[in-house]
């Protein structure tokens, strides 16, 4: 009896304790002050250190996930590295100061943000050739490409526009008013909607992508009476696109949105200006990169809770995730 009750007793408390396995996914952090980390998912753990160029920002996944492109920002590139090896593959030449970027649907074309030339450049990933620039309006950052590769959302930071581009031409088709600091560009519905988020007025304009019209703008500041300037910055969706994560800057936090409403569901503290997010592969945890406070944030979403903080020092600015 004495030995069952043990055993129960030890179960009990194996259920309750944290989970510190390894996750089944892998999180790339990137590094203002240097370099791309690689923390462990679920159990925040550092396995290592990508040396890229200097002032690394964006990031983003070949359609097969096998290879992970990076902005140097400073060395005025796209990196290419081989997730499984840990390994440079290539360097392509970007324009000057790339920060955000988007890969085409099938591989093959990066659209780059080049802040010093106001422009989105057309790399093309095969030849390592930038085959076309568009000019857009100062300072240009967020950038998103459709789920068909048809159309190229870029936003201005200063003009506080988002720039439309067809990108089998080029052709501007149009400038389009979104609040001040627009960050990112996701694209939603079925690449019929496009949402442009804004730093400093913390709202999200929504577009019908096809006839660049404003159909609403949601307003974060309405959900959050706290001290702190509300702010929406990066902006991630799970697979279903029934949920939206927002990272909200200097406010601290990151937000959970009902897409169809607009409302905020629940929301999770982070560390000082949070600028990039990130979800596992399995879309059970949201990885949040703090620059301010030099942390990666790691939250439970079906526990509901914060679950790490990883301390890394220097400015995180991205996380994203791949399986292991």
């Amino acid at each position: 009896m004495k030995r069952l009750i043990l055993a129960a007793l030890v179960m009990v408390l194996a259920s309750c304790a944290p989970d510190r396995r390894p996750s089944n996914d892998l999180v790339f952090v990137s590094n203002e002050t240097g370099g791309v980390t690689l923390v462990d998912g679920a159990t925040g753990r550092v396995e290592g250190q990508l040396a890229t160029g200097p002032r690394p920002r964006g990031m983003e996944f070949s359609p097969d996930r096998e290879t992970l492109y990076v902005a140097a920002s400073n060395a005025n590139r796209i990196e290419a590295w081989d997730i499984r090896s840990r390994k440079l593959v290539r360097t392509y030449g970007s324009g000057t100061d790339p920060e955000r970027f988007a890969i085409g649907p099938d591989g093959r074309i990066a659209y780059v943000a080049n802040e010093d030339d106001s422009a989105v450049s057309f790399l093309d990933l095969d030849s390592g050739r930038i085959t076309r620039e568009v000019a857009v309006g100062p300072e240009p950052e967020g950038v998103g490409v459709s789920p068909e590769g048809k159309l190229v959302v870029a936003t201005s930071e200063v003009a506080n526009l988002a720039h439309f581009i067809d990108t089998a031409t080029g052709k501007l088709l149009g400038n389009m008013p979104v609040g001040s600091r627009p960050r990112f560009v996701l694209f939603l519905n079925g690449g019929r909607e496009v949402w442009v988020s804004s730093e400093q007025r913390g709202t999200i304009s929504v577009f019908d992508a096809a006839t660049r019209k404003l159909v609403r703008t949601i307003d974060l500041t309405q959900s959050f009476d706290i001290d702190e300037p509300v702010q929406a910055v990066e902006m991630r969706a799970v697979k279903d696109q029934s949920r939206v994560y927002v990272a909200m800057g200097r406010a601290n936090r990151v937000a959970e949105l009902d897409p169809v409403s607009g409302r905020v569901l629940r929301w999770w503290p982070t560390g000082l200006r949070t600028w990039g997010i990130g979800l596992s592969p399995d879309e059970t945890r949201l990885y949040a990169a703090s620059g301010l406070a030099g942390t990666l944030t790691i939250i439970d979403l079906r526990a509901n809770k914060v679950i790490a903080t990883v301390k890394l020092g220097g400015k995180p600015w991205g996380a994203i995730a791949a399986p292991r």
